[in-house]
């Protein structure tokens, strides 16, 4: 499974945001501009979407994903992420 290069977000403290889709038929992620969107087969319940998505977003950017930061949107589609590497 490949998944675009987002490696320019891995500045530490650069903020983005991106737009979740649950339960889908597989996990990916499309970029398109500034425009993220991330697809997990995932439920969203209890926070399971959430990691998944932390972990795909994670794998694209080159980072640990314990070094990324949900911002806001916890049970929103739409979420913010924050990268801190400190």
């Amino acid at each position: 499974m490949s998944h675009p290069d987002l490696s320019q977000l891995a500045p530490d403290g650069t903020e983005f945001t991106v737009r979740v889709t649950p339960r889908a038929s597989k996990n990916r992620i499309e970029a398109e501009g500034e425009q993220i969107r991330v697809y997990v087969t995932t439920v969203p319940e209890n926070g399971k979407a959430n990691t998944a998505v932390r972990k795909l977003l994670a794998k694209a950017i080159g980072i640990a994903p314990s070094r990324l930061v949900l911002v806001s949107g916890d049970t929103s589609r739409d979420k913010r992420f924050r990268v801190d590497l400190r």
